[in-house]
C-alpha cells in the first residue's frame, strides 16, 4: 500500500477546511477533550471533508466512533492499544496506524500488522511532553530495517528540510504539526511541504 509523503495532523475540521484544497490527500485528526456529541459531529464533518477532496481521514485514538462513522483509517498510541478492540477494527475494515518510540513498543505494533509504523520525536518536539527527547536519524534507519515493507511515518520537529533528511534515513511518509499550525503563513508552508513531498 502506497501512501502519500505528507501527513499533517490538525485538531479541528477547521484546518482541514484550509489544507485539503491545497492538495493534501492524507491528513490525520486529533481531537481531544470534546463531549462525545460534539466529537461525532466534528469527525464527521472531517470525513464529509476529506471524501469531497478525495484525502483519506486518519481519527486518532477515537476508534468506536471511526467505526460508527465508516471512515477508513485508525491511528492508536501504544495506551490507546491498552483499551482499543483490535479484532472489531479490522472486522470494520479500518486501516491502523500505530505510535512508536522503543524495541518493546515496535515488537507490540508489528504484532498487530499495522499498515504504518510512526516513530517519534525524531527531533525534539513543541507539542507535548515526553520521556523520548530525540529518536534521531540513526532510529530512522534501524527502524526501516527492522519494519520491512511497512510504511514508516517520521515525526516530531519535522519541516520540509527535515523531511528529506527523514527520507533519505528511510521513512515513507513524514508528519507535521505546529510546523504548519504555529506558521504565519500555514498555506504557504502547507504548499511548501506538497512541492517537498510530490
Amino acid at each position: 500500500m502506497r501512501l502519500p509523503r505528507f501527513y499533517p495532523i490538525f485538531d479541528s475540521s477547521d484546518w482541514l477546511r484550509r489544507a485539503l484544497p491545497l492538495g493534501v490527500k492524507l491528513v490525520q485528526i486529533r481531537i481531544k477533550d470534546q463531549p462525545a456529541p460534539r466529537l461525532l459531529g466534528e469527525l464527521a464533518l472531517c470525513q464529509e471533508l476529506c471524501r469531497e477532496h478525495g484525502a483519506t481521514l486518519v481519527v486518532n485514538d477515537h476508534w468506536q466512533a471511526a467505526i460508527d462513522l465508516g471512515c477508513d483509517f485508525i491511528h492508536l498510541g501504544q495506551e490507546d492499544l491498552d483499551t482499543a478492540d483490535l479484532p472489531a477494527i479490522r472486522r470494520a475494515g479500518l486501516r491502523l496506524g500505530i505510535s512508536t518510540h522503543d524495541h518493546a513498543e515496535l515488537d507490540r505494533a508489528l504484532a498487530q500488522r499495522p499498515d504504518y509504523i510512526a516513530l517519534g520525536p525524531v527531533w525534539p518536539t513543541i507539542l507535548k511532553k515526553m520521556k523520548w527527547e530525540q529518536q534521531g536519524l540513526d532510529r530512522v534507519r534501524e527502524w526501516r530495517k527492522l519494519v520491512g515493507a511497512t510504511p514508516l511515518v517520521a515525526i516530531g520537529g519535522v519541516t520540509p528540510d527535515r523531511a528529506r533528511e527523514a527520507f533519505a534515513a528511510g521513512a515513507d511518509l513524514a508528519s507535521a504539526v505546529t510546523d504548519i499550525t504555529l506558521n504565519p503563513d500555514p498555506e504557504g508552508r502547507i504548499r511548501e511541504w506538497l512541492r517537498v513531498t510530490a
